[in-house]
């Protein structure tokens, strides 16, 4: 029995627009999440059907912070 995988939609370098993914922690804190535009740098785990719904990414900023946002909550733009 052959079991097919899902895969990120996302590649290391991809420009995504989404909105940050931030910790019910940090939301006691005061912390919201935002929209945001950057570059890939790290797919998390979650792909090949294990909890992708949950699965995370982390991406680049121009002012090269890095940010976490949940891949579903993400968009590809034109390359």
């Amino acid at each position: 029995m052959s079991t097919r995988s899902r895969h990120c939609p996302y590649e290391i370098g991809d420009t995504i627009t989404g909105t940050t993914y931030v910790t019910p922690d940090d939301r006691r804190r005061g912390i919201r999440p935002g929209p945001f535009t950057g570059r890939v740098v790290q797919v998390g785990s979650g792909w090949d059907g294990v909890d992708s719904d949950a699965a995370y990414l982390w991406a680049r900023l121009p002012s090269a912070r890095e940010v976490q946002a949940l891949i579903q909550d993400c968009v590809r733009l034109p390359r």
